[in-house]
């Protein structure tokens, strides 16, 4: 089968975590919000969390400061609904449609949540919602997950976001790892809570590949030309590239991009394919010997089946996360708050991330499976379990951490100059 026989579906996990099946992280096709033609706002104000941030001002029923907040949000009740946006595929399921976690939260809560599984892309989601805020009008969501990155950026720097009740986050305070507390596109979490997070690293075949691969510079080798997967994408890639030359994206330089670029672009000959979402299969199969791929993904395609590797570079490699957020003009912005609160409980938790395999906002979720995988009677189970709650791929070791870098957050300006380095690279 060829590259391009691949199917195109975008989902996140797999329907069921051990038996066959692709995972989909989301891509972000398009060259930023410069292809859609939506200027980034200048907007910044104070924030409510104990670093600062940005709160939305100067629009209906928001306010600009602490003690207004507070007051917005004391007069926020619950009212017994909750419509979620999600991707596909991106939660727990169990028998047919049903989401076992969802349906514990609304019997103890009374909360009726109505998921919808309609994020296929951040580019395209956004261009549904945006006109709707613009105009002032809600999106019929209270819940939204956002990707780190130029869209969830645009989102704050608009004041499209509800600042959340910072007193309603008992749960994520007290059990939320440090990979999603204050990230610099967040500071102090004003506006975004962490659904899960991944990878961006490089997967290969070591059997293939006849060594094992410790640096992004081993995807210069000419002996894997051909063999070689990158992402066609204006984020992974450029943020990947930086730290291939020693660089962390977050504090780059527009002289660090055009460095980047050039690393690139004396890769390119040796690339087979820019993927968006298909290159396990390829790398799978042995048409690719090493790609750029996302750590949830090896981890799925290992279990069921794969013999893959999967490394963070020793110049480092970024980190993602797609993040729970209140969309302005919210219907139900108190029963929103509940649900995020809700899922930083340990065991709930503990059951997305058992279906998911991404990097979980939980780290108390390991000790779970590890019991999991002492009181499992099935060697299956067992053997899955075990796997599970040591996998450097769902619980980053602390040298892996160390590693990890968000990616560069841009201004108007910045996007611009970026794009018009990197978009050609993967699009010529």
């Amino acid at each position: 089968m060829s590259d391009q026989q691949l199917p195109p579906e975008l989902v996140r996990g797999l329907t069921m975590p051990r038996t066959s099946g692709t995972s989909r992280r989301r891509f972000l096709q398009l060259g930023g919000l410069a292809a859609l033609g939506l200027p980034l706002a200048a907007c910044s104000i104070s924030g409510t969390g104990s670093t600062g941030g940005k709160v939305p001002g100067g629009l209906p029923n928001l306010v600009e400061s602490r003690t207004q907040i507070a007051n917005f949000w004391a007069k926020q009740k619950k009212a017994g609904k909750l419509d979620f946006a999600n991707w596909p595929l991106y939660i727990d399921v169990g028998k047919g449609s049903d989401h076992p976690s969802l349906d514990e939260f609304t019997k103890k809560t009374g909360i009726k949540v109505s998921y919808n599984e309609v994020i296929q892309q951040d580019d395209s989601f956004y261009g549904k919602i945006s006109p709707l805020l613009g105009s002032g009008q809600g999106t019929g969501y209270d819940l939204m997950v956002i990707t780190n990155g130029v869209f969830l950026d645009d989102l704050i720097e608009r004041n499209w976001l509800i600042p959340l009740d910072q007193s309603a986050m008992p749960n994520f305070y007290a059990n939320a790892s440090d990979l999603v507390r204050d990230q610099s596109y967040d500071r102090g979490n004003v506006f975004t809570m962490a659904w899960q997070s991944g990878i961006t690293g490089i997967g290969y075949s070591k059997k293939r590949v006849g060594r094992e691969i410790t640096s992004w510079n081993d995807l210069l080798d000419p002996k894997l030309s051909g063999k070689i997967g990158m992402f066609g994408d204006n984020e992974d890639l450029p943020n990947s590239a930086l730290c291939a030359i020693g660089v962390n994206p977050e504090s780059s330089t527009p002289d660090d991009w055009q460095k980047a670029a050039a690393w690139l672009k004396k890769q390119r000959p040796l690339v087979r394919k820019y993927y968006e979402q298909d290159y396990v299969a390829p790398l799978t199969r042995g048409d690719l010997y090493a790609s750029m791929a996302w750590s949830g993904d090896i981890f799925q395609a290992n279990a069921n089946g794969a013999d893959l590797e999967f490394v963070v570079p020793e110049e480092g490699a970024p980190i993602w996360t797609d993040n729970m957020c209140i969309p302005l003009h919210a219907a139900h912005p108190r029963d929103a708050m509940i649900y995020m609160d809700y899922v930083y409980q340990p065991p709930v938790a503990a059951e997305i991330a058992d279906y998911v395999n991404y990097i979980t906002p939980v780290p108390a979720t390991q000790q779970i499976f590890a019991k999991d995988a002492q009181t499992a009677t099935k060697a299956s189970d067992k053997a899955y379990y075990q796997n599970l709650s040591t996998s450097p791929l769902v619980y980053p070791t602390a040298s892996d951490e160390k590693r990890l870098h968000r990616y560069r957050v841009l201004d108007q300006a910045e996007l611009k100059a970026w794009d018009q380095l990197f978009v050609p690279i993967y699009q010529s």
